[in-house]
């Protein structure tokens, strides 16, 4: 293999095969990509030897610096490093394009589609999603019926899981918009090549991520409550059990926020938000959350949660504070909700989704039931209201028991699942124990909405580390890449 200029890369790519998925690397086939030439030269000259002793210091660096996460599995709890790959997943300036246009198209229209279900629900009455698939959703919160949000805002913070499929085509597999974790990463991924390999980033324009902390900051002041010039944002954590408090602590520091839990904060007669501190109590107007809605007030959820603020839905109400994300965006994320995308785009927007979804089957619906159980075999199939990966089955890499087994649970509950046909996930070089082979890969870019919306550039690239796996979620043992966007 070589460049157009001929310069040899044999030494690094000389047994690398993408097995006929399209490579992040190389392109789909054919000549290699021309945007990833200058990185493919590099990593030639550095050579294998040198790519692992950078890699085992780059693997110190996270253990010394704690940025973990916590893994829950037959009832025990470890704390684990995030697996890195060193060989960064790049971006043309032409990808990134379709990629930010067709995420702010779909913040655009998640924010659209939360309003109008909170409010005059002229969605359902013009028969363009079934009510009783939002309105019977466990995500669906009442509480939020008629309640007016600054800036018409619901989801401040938003990940868009996207894959590309063998034809290179961007598809977006899922929506986040509770509480999407993972930036952190991003982040942190970018400072440890900074330090670990200067020499592969100079001369290469990679558009950089470490001012997410100040534009997330700058969008909680733009959705304070109507009246207040000087917001003081907090961030309410769960606490240092959480699975992502590292990411907790890490937000926190970048915005300049102080953390918090929710013994730190009350709720006054006057339903607003106070923060206890060493001088006595100080106002809170924003307030970014990450505990789930069932755990944010036991006032109004569930009654036996220690996490939250009992009166914080009051605040709400009241627009004495303002969650982001709001209460009941979990609505959105819901993966038969996802399978009206593309119409609640349209309905909403007047426009084609730029990215359009993976093909889904709502078992919820005939339709999609009866092809779900005569094409199981074929299909992916996951419950609705699952996240990390939680009980997927990739049919086509599963055993007849396992299939069978998921069959009884589909017949036993329909309206919990959906299916996919199995997307051929991109690839991209990764460095493992036999040299360079090729690990699917997927992308989850984050949006902050304010007055407007911007998109990190990059997102977070998570790696199926398993040989074969299409499964890329850190909780299933998956790792992540740097992600560079090149202007």
């Amino acid at each position: 293999m070589s460049t157009d200029a001929g310069t040899d890369l044999t030494d690094i790519f000389e047994d690398y095969s993408a097995a006929g998925y399209y490579c992040e690397m190389l392109g789909n086939g054919g000549a290699p990509a021309r945007h990833t030439e200058g990185l493919r030269r590099q990593l030639s000259e550095l050579g294998i030897a040198e790519l692992r002793r950078r890699a085992a210091m780059a693997e110190r660096e996270l253990y010394n610096l704690g940025i973990t996460f916590t893994l829950y599995s037959n009832g025990s709890t470890i704390d684990r490093i995030l697996p890195f790959d060193v060989i960064p997943r790049v971006l043309s300036k032409d990808d990134w394009d379709i990629i930010n246009r067709g995420v702010r198209q779909r913040v655009a229209a998640i924010n659209l589609f939360l309003h109008d279900i909170y409010h005059e629900q002229k969605i359902f009455k013009n028969g363009i999603i079934p009510a009783g698939l939002v309105l019977g959703n466990s995500n669906y919160r009442p509480e939020m019926q008629g309640v007016d949000l600054p800036r018409g805002t619901y989801v401040q913070i938003c990940g868009i899981d996207i894959v590309r499929d063998e034809a290179g085509n961007f598809l977006v597999l899922e929506d986040n918009a509770r509480t999407p974790s993972g930036v952190s990463y991003v982040v942190e991924n970018r400072h440890l090549m900074l330090r670990a390999f200067p020499d592969l980033m100079a001369g290469m324009r990679v558009r950089p991520v470490s001012n997410y902390g100040v534009r997330l900051l700058d969008a909680m002041a733009e959705v304070a409550p109507a009246g207040v010039s000087d917001p003081q944002v907090a961030l309410l954590s769960p606490g240092v059990f959480n699975s992502a408090y590292f990411e907790h602590v890490f937000l926190a520091r970048e915005m300049g926020v102080p953390l918090v839990s929710g013994e730190d904060l009350f709720v006054d007669d006057d339903d607003r938000v106070f923060m206890r501190t060493t001088v006595g109590p100080a106002p809170v107007h924003v307030i970014y959350r990450r505990i789930n809605d069932d755990f944010l007030d036991p006032e109004a959820f569930r009654k036996d949660s220690m996490l939250g603020v009992p009166g914080l839905v009051r605040a709400v109400r009241r627009g004495t504070v303002t969650l982001a994300n709001a209460i009941g965006t979990g609505v959105a994320d819901d993966k038969a909700v996802y399978a009206y995308m593309p119409r609640i785009i349209r309905y909403y927007l007047d426009e084609d989704a730029i990215l359009q979804n993976v093909p889904t089957h709502i078992c919820g619906e005939k339709e999609g039931l009866d092809h779900t159980l005569a094409h199981m075999a074929d299909l992916v199939v996951k419950p609705v209201g699952e996240a990390g990966g939680y009980g997927v089955v990739v049919c086509p890499h599963s055993t007849a028991a396992e299939i069978e087994a998921c069959r009884k649970q589909v017949l036993a509950d329909p309206a919990n699942y959906i299916s996919q046909p199995m997307i051929n996930l991109s690839v991209s070089p990764t460095l493992v124990g036999s040299g360079i082979e090729p690990r699917h890969v997927d992308l989850r870019p984050f949006a902050i909405t304010g007055d407007s919306t911007w998109v990190l550039p990059g997102g977070l690239t998570r790696v199926a580390l398993p040989k074969g796996s299409l499964i890329v979620n850190s909780s299933q043992g998956g790792g992540s890449k740097d992600t560079w966007v090149l202007d």
